[in-house]
């Protein structure tokens, strides 16, 4: 794969940078939307939120921070990676080219924004007295494993997408479901023991729990909780690239 892309390599560029004009076209602020767009949204949940959730929590505004930078960044990742065939279509239908490509090219610019809003996390959490250390570095581990993560489901969605356009709605509905689903404004430490290890069953979840636990407490997880995140990356990923190699020569006769 890493061979094709060396091949396609100028081709790969400027779908980077494509995706990362389109999203800010015609806009007055352009890219400081990625910056701009996460601040509301914290602004937003932390007023209607604290007072229901928070009234007792040190740092609720970074504990709020941690889910929806996470969350965020999968939404954006796989809804436009959903897309990626379909918007596509009129350039793998007339050049032979890896269709992965245009999945991965999503990816990286949304890699790109969510760099770009856990630049101001940092500096909100730094505001907020969070205690800063090496400890930080392990925020490596979830971001590549959330990357895997995403990449997987984008395939899934993309190859279904093309074979079924009810998909963009249902996940619509999913989504929403999984935010209420992934702790981002609550906390699961008081609930029942069964939900707290049911809710470990959510990926997104996990990877936002290793957030909180690495800059909210200082802590480094288990070694047993980066297995699972990995588990959860690597096994998408297969299920995703089984996926594209099966259908993938379907793609044409549909788009």
């Amino acid at each position: 794969m890493i061979n094709k892309i060396k091949k396609h390599q100028f081709l790969f560029e400027e779908l980077v940078k494509r995706d990362f004009k389109q999203k800010y076209k015609r806009t007055v602020l352009g890219m400081g939307w990625s910056l701009l767009s996460p601040l509301l949204q914290l602004l937003v949940m932390s007023i209607v939120f604290k007072q229901f959730f928070g009234r007792n929590m040190d740092h609720y505004t970074i504990y709020l921070f941690c889910g929806n930078l996470v969350y965020a960044y999968f939404k954006e990742s796989t809804s436009g990676g959903m897309n990626s065939l379909m918007a596509n279509r009129g350039i793998f239908s007339k050049v032979n080219v890896p269709k992965y490509m245009f999945l991965l090219s999503k990816n990286v610019s949304s890699l790109i924004n969510f760099g770009l809003t856990l630049c101001i996390f940092f500096l909100f959490a730094l505001i907020d007295g969070v205690d800063f250390g090496l400890h930080f570095l392990a925020l490596i581990y979830p971001i590549c494993c959330l990357v895997v993560f995403n990449i997987g489901v984008g395939l899934v969605l993309s190859a279904l997408f093309v074979f079924f356009r009810d998909i963009s709605y249902l996940y619509d509905i999913f989504t929403l479901l999984l935010m209420y689903m992934s702790a981002i404004f609550y906390t699961v430490d008081t609930m029942a023991p069964w939900f707290q290890k049911l809710i470990l069953c959510n990926p997104v979840y996990c990877y936002i729990k290793y957030f909180r636990v690495v800059v909210l407490d200082g802590n480094i997880p288990s070694l047993a909780f980066h297995a699972l995140c990995a588990f959860y990356a690597l096994v998408v990923l297969a299920i995703g690239a089984w996926v594209y190699k099966h259908y993938n020569h379907k793609f044409l006769y549909y788009v």
